[in-house]
């Protein structure tokens, strides 16, 4: 039941919140801003090296799948370009568990976690602790689903 509730709560949330940072030109497949910035500004090195979100400095930046990502130094963005899909998170930075039930919602930069080198975010702390509970089977239903929408517009997949 309260997963159920959740889940609604959630959707509504997500529609206020994913439909207007979908990217444009960068395409459905990253979730970015409309100047195609992607991960709010945030260092997806940062991540992995420092072990937590920091903030991209707007100078020093590189752009991957369409989007622009930013960095805390050259060292981040020179580690970003050797291997952008190792650093770009999970679902073009779209919620992990709103993937696993087939929607777009935002990624917060700030609900995040690496499972298996892979960094994954979430679109809000509650919504993370639902994901949590089968970090597995999100991860296996999000996959499986992303082969499906990451071309389609969050719009066209928002619960209707």
């Amino acid at each position: 039941m309260m997963k159920n509730v959740l889940k609604g709560a959630l959707a509504a949330l997500a529609i206020s919140v994913a439909v207007p940072v979908a990217a444009m030109a960068a395409g459905y497949d990253v979730n970015a801003t409309t100047t195609d910035l992607a991960l709010r500004g945030y260092d997806p090195v940062a991540y992995f090296t420092d072990g937590k979100p920091m903030e991209g400095m707007f100078d020093i930046t590189a752009v991957y799948n369409g989007a622009t990502y930013r960095f805390t130094s050259e060292e981040h963005k020179a580690m970003f370009e050797a291997a952008p899909e190792k650093y770009a998170p999970q679902y073009g930075g779209y919620c992990a568990f709103g993937l696993a039930q087939g929607y777009k919602f935002d990624g917060d930069p700030n609900v995040w976690k690496i499972v298996d080198d892979k960094l994954y975010l979430n679109l809000a702390p509650k919504v993370s602790e639902i994901w949590q509970e089968d970090v597995a089977g999100n991860i296996t239903k999000a996959d499986g689903k992303w082969t499906e929408v990451k071309d389609v517009s969050p719009a066209e997949l928002a619960p209707k």
